[in-house]
């Protein structure tokens, strides 16, 4: 007989051992970099939403430490919104000026102003080139200017400086930019007691999730700056105070948009129309109306918004922007949704518009004409 094989014991199978260090390493650097993410960035930025929205759930939430330029600001901007205001005798609004040149509604706002001596002051930042004047009213009222560039931080700039020579007046209590284009809308007494008679700022601010809106949003804003803080809006404010010195004041957030809100670079962030309202967004967005008190006409979907030749300059025209009390954002992605807010004031709903832009120089003759009809009660 033939004797059979004694059997073999088949040892046990190595485990693959690589695979399971591996996924044990990166599950550590999950969760390392989810409870202490780095400088700039979180975890998410790095791996798909679907991988950390699991942990969040039961990884425990470690606040981020406060760089020393946050902890200043913070102080800061804390104190500013606190503190009394000094209460002058004799307010007054600023009116800045904007422009490049010469402002070819000067003596539109001659009349505006006529007889108001004393309850305003004149401020103009001419970036290309002297202005000529055809108003006794705006002679000597230029400002040092630098030049500007369109989307670039360099109109932030301008804007701020406008402020501070404005705030060197302490009677100058509610400050309003305008452009070369702008016109004012109602009669003095009127702009003048709606401003006076709140204390919040007109800015504008809405959240838009399309490609102009938070596509514009730069990860190198992080983590001062997180997306779901990012606001776009028109640049033509009328402020507080108390917030134009906010302004001035901040160099944390300012700084971010110098750096990463430049146009024609990916995103095509424009600073102007993001810097303002993403700051009061994230440190008073109680303290805003959330519009501009600046009417323009987007509706040609443009670039540029709607400008006005002397045959479109009528009564009825101006009737219509006077009369409007709703106002409206339109978001830049695909679906285009639409919101409507009512403009509250002081809890009662009125005009949003107390100046429009954009009108050629040509329409000054019309304007001048329609000025009293239009601008009374």
């Amino acid at each position: 007989m033939t004797a059979m094989p004694p059997p073999r014991h088949r040892g046990a199978a190595k485990k693959p051992m690589w695979i399971i260090v591996l996924l044990s390493l990166v599950c550590v650097a999950l969760m390392g970099a989810y409870v202490y993410p780095p400088r700039r960035y979180s975890a998410c930025y790095f791996f798909a939403s679907s991988v950390c929205t699991p942990f969040k759930g039961w990884l425990p939430v470690v606040a981020r430490e406060k760089t020393d330029e946050e902890i200043v600001s913070s102080v800061v901007i804390r104190d500013l919104l606190s503190m009394p205001m000094a209460v002058s005798k004799n307010p007054k609004i600023a009116f800045m000026f904007l422009t490049p040149g010469t402002l070819p509604f000067e003596r539109l706002w001659e009349k505006f102003l006529q007889g108001h001596d004393g309850r305003y002051s004149i401020y103009i930042h001419a970036s290309r080139e002297k202005p000529v004047h055809s108003s006794s009213l705006f002679v000597g009222r230029e400002i040092h200017s630098e030049k500007v560039v369109w989307g670039r931080i360099s109109m932030v700039d301008a804007e701020k400086r406008l402020l501070a020579n404005a705030l060197e007046d302490v009677d100058n209590q509610f400050f309003v930019l305008l452009s070369d284009s702008c016109v004012p809308l109602h009669t003095f007494d009127y702009i003048y007691n709606y401003l006076m008679g709140t204390n919040v700022s007109f800015i504008d601010c809405f959240l838009d999730p399309g490609p102009h809106g938070t596509g514009r949003f730069s990860m190198e804003m992080l983590p001062e700056i997180e997306q779901s803080d990012f606001r776009k809006g028109a640049q033509w404010f009328a402020i507080t105070r108390r917030h134009a010195l906010l302004i001035l004041a901040d160099n944390l957030y300012y700084n971010k948009f110098k750096l990463y809100c430049k146009p024609a670079e990916g995103r095509n962030c424009i600073a102007d129309e993001h810097y303002l309202p993403t700051l009061f967004n994230m440190v008073d967005p109680g303290g805003i109306a959330n519009w501009s008190v600046t009417h323009v006409d987007w509706s040609e979907g443009k670039w540029h918004p709607r400008s006005y030749r002397a045959a479109d300059v009528t009564y009825q025209l101006l009737k219509n922007i006077t009369s409007v009390n709703e106002n409206f954002h339109i978001t830049s992605d695909d679906k285009k949704v639409m919101t409507r807010t009512p403009c509250m004031w002081n809890g009662t709903k009125r005009p949003c518009y107390l100046f429009a832009r954009k009108f050629y120089p040509e329409s000054l003759n019309n304007l001048l004409k329609l000025f009293s009809s239009y601008t009374s009660a």
